[in-house]
């Protein structure tokens, strides 16, 4: 592969970093509440709202300063399973080589500051994929079935995107296929438009309307009416003045008949056994974070930078929409997007050499292309002995 194919691997293993890092400190938080606490977030150096709480109630966490949460580990991670596979993915390599990662292979987790196993770290969707295979003995096809519906498969899924860059039906197939054994209903569809979208983005010279006409026309039910009613807006305002707090208004009245959370997504005791249709399979639902990140993506007219703060500063669930506008365009635009300042604070927050992951995945993802194209080769050549009518 080129050194244009490995620049935009590198980008957008980055766009996830930034998008983790600069979404993570104001997680959780409304729109309104990050206007109020900080104006506009723009930094990586951001002091998270929950540093003042007692570690108890912050769970002993640590965030902000460039620090990154289990998107961005478990991006890295799924990049380390098909290292190991040297092949495509399904279920049942999420069952195994996914289930080692999360289980079985101690890293250093920033967010808690030690090194133990990433399932510490992970919210109890993505625990999910641990009792799913090894404590239940699933069939890994239907892994996903009863687990939270939420964007947690969406969220680190744009590796699959890079093994079938160009190729936006083979990685939504792709997706669905390696999720299946993470997600079900909208949650799963996202995952499978996600992959589609990064895929789509390896396309010399597309640009984001390309894109999301793209996973438009591959998107099903109620994720694709959410990303068409979004991104119909961003049309609409791109190249205007309107505000960021007018953009956040209305994107969030045209998600909400698709996502009923709102801005009040924090667990509680209140809580428990309130009857909601939230995170529950559905046809007719989609999750919040993929809709945003590509409104954001294209009122931006694909502006790497400002999609991502945009994003991120929209509040809600602002560390995964950060990662996915930074997936899709960084592998959109290539090396050029990276900036070294923000990527040494990232690397030295979080103990790790992202460029050198990037590198050793463009690799193996390299020789995945190559040899869906040997044998796309000899498929072609059998095709030419038979007698077609």
């Amino acid at each position: 592969m080129t050194k244009n194919f490995r620049g935009r691997v590198r980008a957008m293993i980055y766009g996830v970093a930034l998008g983790d890092a600069l979404g993570a400190p104001v997680e959780k938080l409304s729109a309104a509440d990050i206007r109020s606490r900080y104006g506009r977030v723009d930094s990586v150096m951001t002091r998270w709202h929950k540093m003042d709480l007692a570690p108890e109630l912050r769970n002993g966490r640590v965030r902000g300063n460039g620090i990154v949460t289990d998107d961005t580990l478990m991006t890295l991670a799924l990049c380390n399973v098909y290292a190991e596979a040297g092949r495509h993915l399904d279920a049942w390599d999420m069952a195994d080589g996914m289930v080692r990662q999360i289980a079985w292979e101690p890293r250093w987790i920033p967010e808690l500051q030690r090194e133990t196993v990433l399932l510490d770290r992970l919210f109890y969707p993505e625990k999910w994929i641990f009792q799913r295979h090894q404590l239940a003995s699933c069939d890994p096809r239907q892994g996903g079935i009863g687990n939270m519906v939420n964007c947690g498969a969406a969220m680190y899924v744009a590796p699959i995107g890079v093994a079938n860059a160009t190729d936006p039906k083979a990685a939504y197939d792709e997706a669905i296929a390696f999720a299946s054994g993470h997600q079900e209903s909208y949650g799963l569809e996202a995952a499978g438009v996600l992959a589609a979208a990064v895929a789509a983005a390896f396309v010399p010279d597309t640009t984001i309307d390309a894109i999301v006409e793209t996973v438009l026309a591959l998107a099903k039910d109620g994720t694709r009416k959410a990303i068409a009613e979004v991104c119909e807006i961003a049309h609409a305002e791109r190249g205007k003045d309107t505000d960021h707090a007018t953009i956040v208004d209305k994107f969030h009245r045209a998600i909400a008949p698709y996502s009923p959370m709102g801005d009040d997504v924090n667990h509680s005791p209140s809580k428990a056994g309130r009857l909601t249709d939230a995170y529950q399979p559905s046809r007719l639902r989609a999750i919040e974070e993929l809709p945003l990140a590509l409104g954001f993506c294209l009122l931006s007219g694909g502006d790497f930078r400002n999609a991502i703060v945009d994003g991120i500063n929209s509040g809600r669930d602002t560390d995964s929409i950060g990662v996915m506008a930074g997936a899709v365009l960084g592998a959109m635009h290539g090396e050029a997007v990276i900036d070294r300042t923000d990527l040494d604070r990232i690397n030295s927050a979080n103990r790790l050499d992202l460029m050198a992951e990037a590198d050793e995945f463009a690799a193996t993802a390299g020789r995945i292309i190559a040899a869906d194209r040997a044998a796309a080769q000899q498929r072609a050549l059998a095709l030419t002995l038979l007698d077609l009518p």
